[in-house]
């Protein structure tokens, strides 16, 4: 990786490298364990001239998401957070029955349905034809293509431009920053409101969330980085919020620049945290790969003397992030014995890169084992009410990120590594 892909200057300076992996998503079916799996670089490096956090592009965005096996409706809390979103943006934007909405990267319609509900006219723009099918199916209209300032302009075209659009979780997975930006242009009106939500650099270098980090991932973002993205399509930063979402996200709402006005106190507040964080200075990211080895080393740890004592451990999940973390650490089935997730979709798959059964949830209760490691740490709260019944038989859950924790039986006591 030679240039920055938002400012195109050549000082890049190693953050974290986590050797080379598999897609995250790239799940095998049983015929295919016998086949060679690609694994690509995973090397996050950090522009020091516009602050933008990136990846190498070695993967093509066609190559993930035409079909994808993640569904957001299989979180509940995910769906919830959907619907409050709708609210407040509903209020927020002023949308009346009359307003047009669009969703770019929409999924499987988990925030659609809301403004459907609405009776509130939208679209979804949704690259995978599995997830956009199952979207149609729900009663949301949906468009099976990948954003592009060409894309957007058709869009308005035929169906005017939106009043609010929507780009959650998807800033991230594209590796022209540009071009996207552009499309979200095209596509609201010149009055309108975009809103994005993406993690934010600030909870993923704190917080140790390097498992976060992955192919899908192009590029990660503070609010000062995102200001500049948003810049080079024409939309200038208004207000952002702090959210608890995939530990640690923020939510940008953005005008086009000619409306925009000044941005909000919130926008001044969260730049501050970020330059005292050193977020804008190398001095920020120094000591994020030494953090990032110790969780690797308590977490192997771990699984060694659990299997050395005789214990059970399976999985919980089998998100993207739970790839980078088991591919990282070098985790086979030997150390963790299977893991379950309540994606069908999933089921008779294994893992990339670590070839660990996908099992269907009820396999733990039927199992009993001794100890559940959840991959997806930031649904902690919702998968420790779910997993409640695993203390039943004295089993305990293992959380690997921020630190490691364990909760143990009954009491719910949690010691940390």
């Amino acid at each position: 990786m030679t240039a920055c892909r938002l400012c195109g200057s050549a000082t890049l300076a190693s953050v974290v490298d986590l050797g080379a992996t598999p897609p995250c998503e790239s799940f095998l079916a049983a015929d295919q364990l016998d086949q060679a799996e690609p694994a690509y670089p995973l090397h996050l490096r950090v522009c020091t001239d516009c602050w933008l956090a990136q990846i190498p592009p070695l993967i093509k965005p066609e190559e993930t998401f035409t079909e994808y096996a993640y569904f957001s409706s299989f979180s509940t809390s995910w769906v919830e957070h959907a619907r409050t979103f709708v609210a407040g943006a509903v209020e927020r934007a002023g949308l009346g029955e009359d307003a047009f909405v669009v969703e770019v990267a929409s999924n499987d319609g988990y925030l659609l349905k809301h403004v459907v509900e609405r009776g509130i006219r939208c679209l979804g723009v949704e690259p995978s034809v599995n997830v956009g099918a199952a979207a149609r199916e729900a009663g949301v209209p949906t468009l099976t293509e990948f954003l592009s300032p060409d894309t957007g302009a058709a869009v308005r075209a035929e169906h005017g431009p939106a009043n609010l659009v929507v780009a959650n979780n998807v800033y991230a997975h594209i590796p022209d920053v540009v071009g996207f930006t552009q499309g979200l242009r095209a596509l609201v009106a010149d009055d309108g409101w975009v809103s994005i939500e993406v993690q934010h650099l600030l909870t993923l270098i704190e917080e140790n969330q390097y498992d976060t980090i992955y192919h899908e991932h192009f590029q990660y973002y503070t609010v000062a980085s995102a200001i500049r993205a948003l810049a080079s399509g024409g939309l200038a930063l208004v207000d952002v919020e702090l959210l608890p979402t995939h530990g640690g996200s923020i939510r940008l709402w953005a005008r086009p620049a000619e409306v925009a006005g000044e941005p909000s106190q919130r926008v001044a507040d969260v730049l501050a945290r970020e330059k005292a964080a050193g977020l804008q200075e190398l001095s920020g990211y120094t000591e994020f790969s030494a953090r990032v080895a110790k969780v690797r080393r308590d977490l192997l740890k771990f699984l060694i003397e659990a299997a050395e004592r005789g214990e059970t451990v399976v999985g919980y999940g089998a998100p993207g992030k739970g790839n980078t973390l088991l591919n990282h650490c070098g985790i086979r089935p030997d150390l963790l014995a299977y893991t379950v997730d309540r994606n069908p979709y999933k089921h008779g798959r294994f893992t990339p890169g670590t070839r660990i059964p996908i099992l269907a949830p009820e396999q733990i209760a039927a199992d009993k084992p001794d100890y559940v490691l959840v991959l997806p740490w930031n649904l902690r709260a919702e998968l420790a009410e779910q997993l409640a019944y695993v203390h039943e038989w004295g089993g305990r859950l293992v959380f690997p990120i921020p630190e490691l924790s364990i909760v143990e039986a009954a009491s719910s006591k949690e010691v940390t590594a």
